[in-house]
């Protein structure tokens, strides 16, 4: 920002520029919030995709084949173990139940049938009247009867557990995912009807290229930033790949997290930044700069004739970390920066200082 000037008309009214300690005692000086600049430690970081994956993950899918009459859920519903999640059309199935059931009558009526021949023969044989080869022969009916009354009672058994596979059920709690049938669509044995995952046990699965492998070592810290660009978790690397993937090029890292970030799902992709070590380093806050043609700019104060003055110096600047400016060059600790009424000083303007938080 330019210095301003003044002019004042004198003699043959020609205009005159006041000057040092003219010009300081023609502007009364403005008041200004400085920050000492001090060396504090800045994460070297690097920023990659990550894939949010679940530990625990169950994969739903149907025990029998037919058209699915309705769907209970959608995808992010949180369900309990056995809730209800796909209806299939059991129509078929409660037929063949009912005509199990029906031929049940028609064995246990020949079982009473096979019954009282039993007993009447066994009368007659202790009267003498049949032979003993009838009593058995009366034997054998009621033994067959019973038996294939009891093959008929697992047969019916059998058809109503399968009658019961038609509604699908969550195997466990979680959170529903994607669900990519649709009312009236078929499904067998091998249709993925959804998954459910824990939101307990949740790792981040970060590619790091080959580059940057041998700065790779358990501990390391991984934060996961949201869309605003703040820290939504921050866990350690847990798992290095021993080898690397030879189509990318890369080494698996993983980092578990402790608990599941609010709004984060399942299979999602985040930004995640990896901090390789801290070094010490110099900040500046982003509300104390400006941009003029492409240079970066600040303004410090600087003691002058009992006084301060501001100064602009241009300086170099690398990565921002929350509301601040990585310092690459141009500053050096102890330096007092200007941090508030930028748009009322230019270079060389009187300021009086107070030192306090960045507002």
């Amino acid at each position: 920002m330019a210095s301003s000037s003044i002019a004042v008309a004198c003699g043959g009214g020609q205009a005159q520029t006041p000057s040092g300690a003219e010009a300081t005692a023609a502007f009364p000086p403005t008041d200004v919030t400085t920050l000492m600049l001090e060396a504090e430690p800045i994460p070297q970081s690097s920023e990659f995709i990550a894939t949010i994956r679940s530990l625990r993950s169950t994969t739903v899918q149907p025990q029998v084949d037919g058209l699915v009459r309705q769907v209970f859920v959608r995808a992010g519903d949180r369900v309990r173990a056995g809730q209800p999640i796909v209806q299939i059309d059991p129509d078929k199935q409660q037929a063949a139940v009912t005509a199990w059931e029906s031929q049940r009558a028609s064995r246990e009526a020949d079982l009473a049938f096979a019954r009282q021949q039993l007993a009447r023969m066994q009368k007659l044989y202790e009267a003498g009247a049949v032979s003993r080869a009838e009593l058995e022969q009366a034997e054998t009916a009621y033994k067959t009867a019973d038996a294939q009354l009891a093959a008929m009672q697992s047969q019916i058994r059998e058809s109503e557990v399968q009658l019961q596979y038609y509604r699908v059920t969550a195997p466990t709690a979680g959170i529903i995912g994607e669900i990519p049938i649709r009312q009236g669509d078929r499904v067998t044995p091998s249709t993925v009807i959804t998954t459910i995952d824990q939101p307990e046990g949740l790792e981040a699965y970060i590619n790091v290229p080959l580059e940057r492998a041998a700065d790779l070592k358990p501990g390391l810290l991984v934060e996961l930033l949201g869309s605003d660009g703040e820290v939504i978790a921050a866990n350690p690397v847990t798992f290095i790949a021993p080898r690397a993937d030879d189509a990318t090029q890369s080494v698996l890292v993983k980092a578990t997290l402790r608990q599941m970030p609010p709004g984060v799902r399942v299979m999602q992709y985040v930004r995640a930044r990896v901090i390789w070590r801290n070094e010490p380093g110099l900040l500046v806050p982003v509300v104390a700069v400006n941009r003029l043609a492409g240079q970066y700019f600040v303004f410090v104060a600087e003691t002058a004739q009992g006084g301060f003055v501001a100064r602009q110096k241009p300086v170099a600047l690398g990565d921002i970390i929350g509301d601040q400016y990585v310092v690459r060059g141009g500053l050096q600790a102890g330096e007092r920066v200007i941090v508030s009424n930028l748009q009322k000083i230019g270079d060389g303007a009187p300021v009086t200082t107070s030192q306090g938080a960045v507002p």
